[in-house]
């Protein structure tokens, strides 16, 4: 591309911002809006960051484990001979 193609495809997109700027500026409750609505947003992500951080996993030792697997294998059995 020419750099006079690239500049006015510059041109265009800053008359576009422009334009959704001043729609923005002449809008304040509709900007206010959508600024409360990003940072409830960003409240309650920050709020499920935080659960989950606490969030602690367990841990079944090996033998329990085991004891698990065989009761599921009883239960299987009982299944499959009905």
């Amino acid at each position: 591309m020419a750099n006079n193609s690239i500049l006015s495809l510059i041109d265009a997109e800053i008359a576009k911002l422009t334009q959704v700027r001043s729609l923005l500026a002449t809008t304040g409750k509709a900007a206010d809006k959508v600024t409360k609505h990003l940072a409830k947003a960003a409240k309650a992500e920050k709020a499920v960051k935080k659960v989950k951080k606490t969030k602690k996993r367990r841990v079944l030792s090996p033998e329990a484990r085991e004891r698990i697997a065989a009761a599921q294998r009883q239960r299987w059995a009982a299944r499959k001979a009905k």
